[in-house]
């Protein structure tokens, strides 16, 4: 299951990320998105984890937690392409 990571503080690494969360169980990757023309942190991230349970005890334990002081905003992720809203294109 892929997990949302938001309000990263920008001094998080991705070690990080996944050392906090293999608490929960076993993390396949942990990623921050990074800016392309800076290279610095976006303030938001991926966890992917193996086991979906696992997966749900981790958001449901990290979702308002504090990370390099930082409150943590920690939700299933949507796949790409699908729009946040769910108003039809036709007008």
């Amino acid at each position: 299951m892929n997990i949302y990571v938001g309000n990263l503080s920008f001094k998080t690494t991705q070690k990080d990320l996944q050392d906090r969360f293999k608490a929960f169980g076993t993390v396949k990757s942990a990623t921050i998105v990074m800016d392309g023309y800076t290279g610095k942190s976006k303030g938001f991230g991926y966890v992917e984890m193996l086991d979906t349970a696992e997966a749900k005890a981790a958001i449901a334990g990290m979702n308002g937690k504090e990370l390099d002081l930082s409150p943590l905003i920690v939700k299933e992720a949507k796949p790409r392409g699908v729009p946040s809203n769910k108003r039809s294109s036709l007008h």
